[in-house]
């Protein structure tokens, strides 16, 4: 992600960070769960890169979710268990 407005809060397991414009940050698959949080009355604004292979997931391991990307390149939702939503 590329910070472009505002100040968001990166958590992850090792703790917290706060982003600032033109702060990056990166995280390789299968790596550590992360996610931003705006704590702050003023809008975030980034750009989210990253590559969208068929097969691609994400875990959220603080939800009972877990998302596969298709051959279609739609993004399936499903408990952590694989029931669909």
């Amino acid at each position: 992600v590329f910070i472009l407005e505002g100040r968001p809060t990166l958590v992850t397991d090792e703790g917290e960070k706060q982003l600032e414009p033109e702060m990056c940050a990166g995280f390789p698959a299968g790596g550590t769960a992360h996610q931003l949080v705006n704590r702050t009355a003023e809008d975030v604004v980034y750009l989210e890169m990253g590559d969208r292979t068929p097969g691609d997931e994400g875990s959220y391991p603080n939800d009972d979710l877990k998302a596969v990307l298709d051959e279609a390149g739609s993004w399936q939702m499903a408990h952590k268990d694989g029931t669909p939503y």
